[in-house]
């Protein structure tokens, strides 16, 4: 029996709460998975798992396995790597989740720069619009607006993304100047469900003051591509993120409304799991892309 193949089929498992996504996560079969199981309790001599219709347990034996193994199996991967590393090659692979707005437009591109310097490094880049959980979905690193609440994550704060109001100049020639709160509350907007509360109420902040503003949502999404779209597009004025509108700023494509307002930030993060020991190629990138990321216009130091 290849002990460390069945540890981590079973710690995957554990993880996942399934044999079937243990098994894709492992890219194994799922008769595999249950072989290398049935092996390690054969070893062990005790039921690990209690398996019903719906979901995989430990048992009280399983989880004190489980606990003892899981960190053993990332010192193994850390050692492996470590000595690559300190032969000057940095390789392995790494799954890595972001926003889809500062993913696609600024994390991607740093994320090839590395591979350009690293190219041993495999990367899974998951971009989506939802909180993870970084252990059960088995990635090594996640972007995150807001602190993460979870209790088995290590976090370092990145910034604050700054919001703006844009509108096109082709907008402003069919509505007219937007000068005032209250106009900016009689126009139609594209925003998102993080940017408004569901009464339709947007916050903006000026020197230290907050003002609630009702505003006519005429298009709410929460994909960046599609409210760039729609702001380039003319069909509506809109809060946005800096760092998605950067270019289009500097060019005049878009211009920028209430200069002396903002809509409230987000706080921006790097989160890892703290059960795992950080890889070499983790901490590499890491290393590599925390700078890079703090320099994107949008991402203030305050």
């Amino acid at each position: 029996m290849d002990l460390t193949a069945a540890l981590r089929a079973f710690t995957r498992t554990v993880e996942r709460g399934s044999l079937t996504a243990a098994a894709r996560d492992l890219s194994l079969s799922q008769p595999a998975v249950s072989k290398h199981i049935a092996n390690l309790e054969h070893r062990v001599r005790a039921r690990l798992l209690e398996r019903s219709a719906r979901v995989v347990r430990p048992t009280p034996e399983g989880q004190a396995l489980y606990d003892a193994s899981r960190s053993a199996l990332a010192s193994i991967d850390a050692a492996v790597e470590g000595l690559q590393a300190d032969a000057g090659r940095i390789e392995g692979a790494i799954r890595v989740h972001a926003p889809s707005c500062i993913g696609a437009r600024h994390l991607h591109p740093i994320l090839m720069a590395f591979q350009v310097e690293h190219p041993g490094v495999t990367v899974d880049l998951v971009l989506e619009n939802r909180t993870v959980d970084l252990v059960f979905e088995n990635l090594d690193m996640a972007l995150t607006y807001g602190r993460p609440d979870a209790q088995d994550v290590v976090i370092r704060r990145l910034g604050l993304v700054r919001r703006i109001l844009v509108a096109s100049p082709a907008y402003l020639a069919k509505h007219g100047p937007i000068g005032s709160l209250d106009r900016l509350s009689q126009i139609p907007l594209v925003t998102t469900p993080r940017s408004v509360t569901p009464q339709n109420r947007l916050t903006v902040l000026s020197n230290g003051s907050h003002a609630d503003v009702d505003v006519r949502s005429v298009l709410r999404t929460n994909d960046a591509h599609v409210i760039v779209r729609t702001l380039l597009d003319g069909h509506a004025a809109g809060p946005v993120q800096h760092l998605l509108v950067a270019d289009e700023l500097a060019s005049g494509r878009l211009v920028r409304l209430l200069p002396d307002w903002q809509v409230r930030p987000t706080e921006l993060f790097m989160a890892y799991p703290s059960v795992r020991f950080m890889r070499p190629a983790v901490r590499a990138f890491a290393d590599f892309a925390i700078g890079r990321i703090q320099a994107v216009d949008g991402v203030d130091q305050a």
